[in-house]
């Protein structure tokens, strides 16, 4: 189904790495932090198990209880990267989801 395929390919190697299971420990190393629903697979499927999926690659996570949102926006970081460079990448990659929740 549609739903295994997703489940299969998440996390993918764009927002990952490979091999997986080393490049998520340095990401959990490296990051401190639960990225939660970031990069994770969202859309719809059906009860024949059709369906389409995108990957979370800019998103926000509310939570309720606490009264908080969570923003995410993430760079491809590779040898070349300069630091400065993909902040500012990432930054402006949250302003329209900050526009969007300061609109509310």
């Amino acid at each position: 189904s549609v739903l295994a395929l997703a489940a299969s390919l998440h996390p993918t190697a764009a927002v990952c790495g490979t091999p997986t299971e080393r490049a998520l420990s340095v990401i959990r190393e490296l990051e401190g932090m639960d990225r939660g629903r970031y990069a994770g697979p969202v859309g719809w499927f059906d009860a024949q198990g059709d369906g389409e999926f995108g990957i979370a690659l800019r998103c926000a996570e509310v939570d309720s209880e606490t009264n908080t949102v969570r923003a995410f926006a993430g760079c491809g970081i590779v040898a070349g990267s300069h630091p400065d460079t993909e902040l500012a990448e990432a930054a402006a990659k949250l302003v329209p989801i900050r526009d969007a929740l300061e609109a509310t």
